[in-house]
């Protein structure tokens, strides 16, 4: 499904920058300046924060107004669900990729550099697409739970700044030494008419994938066909447990052959319902979700986005 596109009206000359200190391997400050200086060139009223209430407050207030442009996160995946959780919907917002997979940015096709932000902000392309949320926490990207979850809590418990990819090597180990894979219940309800669920029967399976875009790190292909303008997530579950069907199944995603799996289930949802009698993590674009139970549900065209006139 094609998402809805427009354009910005000339009038939105203001421009606010949102650095997270936190994001990808090293500060981003440099770049957020250089971004700052380029958008000043080219006449925008341009102001730079570190802190995401502010910023987002402000965000808000010029959107009323009329007078946003865009606000820009200048970090990843978790920085730019953090400011959709932060605003309104309908605030125009873009990201200057500074975290570790930036997977919402690839999608988008948005560029890594000052000049190329710069640009995507004097073209001023709109699209809005979905996202989702989970319990009262909005999500961009994908939601899971089970074993990659695990490690996404693992991480966190000992994270002290900036996360680098090496970060993830121990709570890998930890996970797949110590992670015992729970059951848990799944109930499906697609998009109804009268804006009531219809649950399906519970489905009991070890590792679940929610997507609303068809990216997920290290470039794993796990639901390709996902399409954040569709109203539905696409789901895909494994029904077995243990280290090595753990790494079987992960075998198999990066082979392309999950799908032929026998316990691998595929589909789409509009909800999810998901419980557990026992402890089970969930995490949302990489980052810390909670523990089940959890409902989830689609946000159809939730997120409005600048991107590079050729996306």
């Amino acid at each position: 499904m094609q998402p809805a596109a427009d354009n910005l009206s000339p009038g939105t000359d203001r421009v606010l920058i949102l650095v997270n200190p936190k994001a990808g391997a090293q500060s981003a400050l440099s770049r957020a300046d250089r971004l700052a200086d380029l958008a000043g060139q080219r006449g925008f009223h341009v102001e730079v924060h570190a802190d995401l209430g502010q910023a987002a407050s402000l965000a808000n207030q010029w959107h009323t107004a009329g007078r946003l442009r865009a606000l820009v996160g200048v970090g990843g995946d978790g920085t730019a669900a953090e400011l959709v959780n932060r605003t309104a919907a309908g605030v125009p917002l873009t990201i200057l990729p500074a975290g570790n997979e930036n997977l919402l940015a690839r999608y988008l096709g948005l560029s890594e550099t000052p000049e190329g932000c710069c640009q995507t902000l004097a073209e001023a392309k709109v699209v809005r697409l979905d996202a989702a949320r989970a319990g009262q926490r909005v999500f961009l990207v994908m939601a899971s739970c089970g074993l990659d979850a695990d490690v996404v809590h693992r991480l966190h418990a000992r994270r002290t700044g900036h996360v680098r990819s090496r970060s993830y090597f121990k709570p890998i180990l930890d996970s797949i030494r110590s992670y015992q894979y729970p059951e848990f219940e799944i109930c499906r309800s697609e998009a109804q008419a009268d804006g009531q669920p219809r649950w399906s029967a519970p489905e009991a399976v070890r590792w679940l994938f929610a997507f609303n875009v068809p990216r997920y790190g290290g470039g794993l292909r796990i639901a390709p066909q996902a399409d954040p303008a569709d109203g539905l997530l696409d789901i895909c579950t494994f029904r077995r447990g243990g280290w090595w069907r753990g790494l079987w199944y992960t075998a198999a995603v990066l082979a392309g052959r999950h799908r032929r799996l026998a316990d691998c289930g595929v589909g789409r949802a509009a909800r999810l319902r998901i419980t557990s009698e026992e402890q089970v993590p969930y995490q949302l674009d990489g980052d810390l979700g909670g523990f089940l139970p959890v409902e989830i549900e689609i946000l159809p065209m939730r997120m409005t986005l600048l991107v590079p006139s050729r996306a």
